[in-house]
C-alpha cells in the first residue's frame, strides 16, 4: 500500500508538471442526443471524473417558488429507478465511487468520481445514468429535504452575514431573477409536482453539457456521454432572461444586534466570456484581490485596523455577475471603514495600478495558474466551466497570455466601464 501511495503521488506530481507546460487538450463534440461533450484524456492516474451540467440553476426558479432548482437537484440522488437513497449510497461505497455537484445561480450539476477499471467504472456510470434519467422524487425524501431546507433558511436568516448577502443581491438584481431569494415561505410553496415539472423542463439532452476527464479513450468517452444522456428527452436549451439593468446608487442600513458590522458594496458587472474580464481580474488583484498586498487591505486593515480582512472580486455569471467589496468591522466604526473603502475604490478608478502593482499582479496570476490544473478534479472544474459557459476551447491555453497582455490603460478603461459609482449598491448590517 505504501508503494502504491508513493507511486500515485509521483504520478500526480508528473501530471501537474506536464499540465503546467503543455496546457490541457480539450476535445469537443455533440452527442447523437444533442448534448455538448468535453473530453480530456488524463492517463497518469487510474481515475475517471464525469460531470453533467444543466442550465437549471436558481435563475430558472418559478416566481414565488424560489428553492425549486436546489430541491430538484438535491433529490436526484436520493432515489432513482429501482434504487432508494440507501441503495445508491451503498452501491457507490462498494465500488469506491462518489457523487458530487449541486445547484447554484446558473446551473445544476451531478458529478461522479470512480476508478477507471471497467469493473468499477461500468457500475458507477450505470448508477449515474439512472440518477440522471429516472429520479424518483420520493415523497418521504421530498418532505424531509423540504423541511430541512426551511429549517436551514430560518436559522440562516438570523445571521448578519446571510442577511447582508441577501439584501446585497436583492439590491443588485431587484427586477431580475438573479435577485430572487429563497425564503421559508417560497420553499413551503414548492410541491413534489413542481420538482417533477422543473426536472422535465430543464433536465434534457440539449440543455446538458457533459465533461469527461480521466483514464478513458476518446471512443469510450463518446459511449459514456451518449449512455448518460440518451435516456433524457431531447428538449431545448434553457432561455436566459433579459440582462439585468444597472441599479441606481443606494445605501441600506439593516438593524441587527451583532457586535460585528457586515458591509457589502458593489454592482452587476461582467458576464462569462467577456474579454474585459482579464483586465478586470488583473486590476482587482491590486484593488482587493491580492490579500495583504492589495490597496484595500493596506488602507483598511494595516493603516487603520478597521478589519481583519477586506476583499474585492468579480464573479462572472452567464449574465452580468457581481463586483463586490466586503468586510466586517466593529459596528461603531462601520461608517468610517466604508468611507475608507469607497475612497480607495475611487482613487483606483482615477489612477489605475502603478507599474509595479501591474507587474506584481501579472506575476502572481500567471505564476499560480498551474495550481488550477494540478489534479483531475481541478481540470474537471475548469473544463466544465468552459463547456457550460461556451468559452473557447483554448481558454486555458491562452489564459496566461491574456493576463500578460493587460496594460494599465486597459485596467483603467474597463474599471471605468464596469464599476460606475453612480450605480453602487451598499448594504450595512449592524452598523451604528
Amino acid at each position: 500500500m505504501k508503494r502504491l501511495y508513493l507511486a500515485l503521488c509521483a504520478a500526480a506530481t508528473l501530471l501537474a508538471a506536464q499540465l503546467a507546460v503543455a496546457g490541457v487538450r480539450i476535445e469537443h463534440w455533440l452527442s447523437p442526443s444533442g448534448a455538448r461533450v468535453y473530453y480530456v484524456a488524463s492517463r497518469a492516474l487510474p481515475i475517471l471524473d464525469v460531470q453533467v451540467d444543466f442550465a437549471a440553476g436558481s435563475v430558472f426558479d418559478p416566481a414565488g417558488k424560489s428553492g425549486t432548482a436546489a430541491l430538484t437537484r438535491g433529490l436526484l440522488d436520493l432515489g432513482a429507478g429501482d434504487l432508494d437513497e440507501n441503495a445508491i449510497a451503498d452501491k457507490l461505497a462498494d465500488i469506491g465511487a462518489t457523487f458530487g455537484g449541486g445547484a447554484d445561480t446558473d446551473r445544476a450539476s451531478l458529478a461522479l468520481r470512480t476508478l477507471s477499471a471497467a469493473d468499477k467504472r461500468v457500475p458507477a456510470l450505470e448508477i449515474l445514468r439512472t440518477v440522471l434519467t429516472a429520479p424518483r422524487f420520493a415523497p418521504a425524501a421530498f418532505e424531509r429535504e423540504k423541511a430541512r431546507t426551511i429549517a436551514g433558511l430560518k436559522d440562516a436568516l438570523t445571521r448578519p452575514d446571510t442577511i447582508a448577502g441577501r439584501a446585497f443581491w436583492q439590491g443588485l438584481y431587484a427586477n431580475h431573477p438573479y435577485g430572487r431569494q429563497s425564503t421559508p415561505e417560497t420553499v413551503a410553496a414548492v410541491s413534489r409536482d413542481d420538482l417533477a415539472a422543473f426536472y422535465s423542463r430543464y433536465y434534457n439532452a440539449r440543455n446538458a453539457a457533459v465533461t469527461i476527464v480521466g483514464d478513458v479513450s476518446r471512443e469510450d468517452a463518446e459511449k459514456i456521454a451518449e449512455s448518460l444522456v440518451s435516456g433524457l428527452p431531447a428538449g431545448q436549451p434553457a432561455s436566459l432572461p433579459a440582462a439585468p439593468a444597472l441599479p441606481k446608487e443606494s445605501r441600506q442600513v439593516i438593524v441587527h444586534p451583532a457586535a460585528q458590522a457586515h458591509i457589502y458594496l458593489g454592482l452587476p458587472a461582467v458576464e462569462r466570456g467577456n474579454p474585459d474580464f482579464f483586465p478586470l481580474l488583473v486590476g482587482n488583484y491590486t484593488l482587493g484581490g491580492g490579500g495583504f498586498v492589495s490597496r484595500l487591505m493596506k488602507e483598511v486593515r494595516d493603516k487603520r485596523g478597521y478589519a481583519y480582512s477586506v476583499y474585492s472580486y468579480f464573479a462572472p455569471l452567464r449574465q452580468a455577475g457581481p463586483f463586490q467589496i466586503g468586510l466586517q468591522t466593529k459596528r461603531s466604526q462601520a461608517r468610517d471603514a466604508l468611507a475608507v473603502s469607497r475612497s480607495v475604490l475611487e482613487t483606483f478608478l482615477k489612477e489605475g495600478p502603478t507599474a509595479d502593482e501591474l507587474t506584481a499582479a501579472k506575476a502572481n496570476l500567471t505564476g499560480s495558474f498551474p495550481l488550477r490544473l494540478d489534479s483531475n478534479k481541478k481540470i474537471l472544474d475548469n473544463v466544465a466551466n468552459i463547456g457550460f459557459n461556451g468559452l473557447p476551447l483554448d481558454y486555458l491555453d491562452r489564459y496566461q497570455a491574456n493576463i500578460q497582455a493587460v496594460t494599465a490603460e486597459d485596467v483603467k478603461r474597463v474599471f471605468a466601464k464596469y464599476v460606475q459609482p453612480a450605480h453602487l449598491v451598499t448594504v450595512l448590517v449592524a452598523a451604528d
